[in-house]
């Protein structure tokens, strides 16, 4: 595995990133297709128009599913640098970071974890320039 760091650190999970929404996506276009190709025939429309629709629905589903796993994720690392913040200062983390500053905070190893969320609460520094300021990275190999 590659050491992590900016530059390579966004995960992609070949199932759903690769097959299953290329699979979805080319389904959908097929279905398009076929719908083009049944507007003269009234026997194919109807069937022609509810695969069309419902190959939208289930890409939809696939990301609603994956929206709602990150955010899910995004909620359990907020607990967990909420809790390290306050094991290293007995403080819980400023109420002015948002979720987002929260998540990138994750890769700040300890040793700048408390000045650097001191830092993004004061400033209030976007999600990437939090990343871009770690000089020390804690890998996160578990978000997908």
């Amino acid at each position: 595995m590659k050491t992590q760091n900016y530059e390579h650190h966004a995960r992609i999970d070949p199932a759903f990133h690769g097959v299953l929404f290329l699979t979805l996506l080319l389904t959908w276009i097929g279905a398009g297709v076929n719908l083009w190709k049944s507007m003269g025939d009234h026997a194919r429309l109807y069937s022609a128009a509810l695969l069309f629709v419902l190959t939208f629905a289930v890409l939809l589903l696939a990301f609603i599913c994956r929206i709602y796993s990150l955010k899910a994720q995004d909620r359990a690392i907020r607990a967990e640098e909420n809790l390290r913040h306050y094991v290293l200062t007995g403080k819980l983390l400023d109420s002015r970071l948002g979720p987002k500053q929260i998540v990138a905070l994750r890769f700040a190893a300890d040793a700048e974890f408390v000045e650097l969320a001191r830092k993004a609460a004061d400033e209030g520094m976007e999600p990437d320039a939090i990343k871009k300021s770690v000089k020390e990275w804690r890998a996160d190999h578990y978000r997908v």
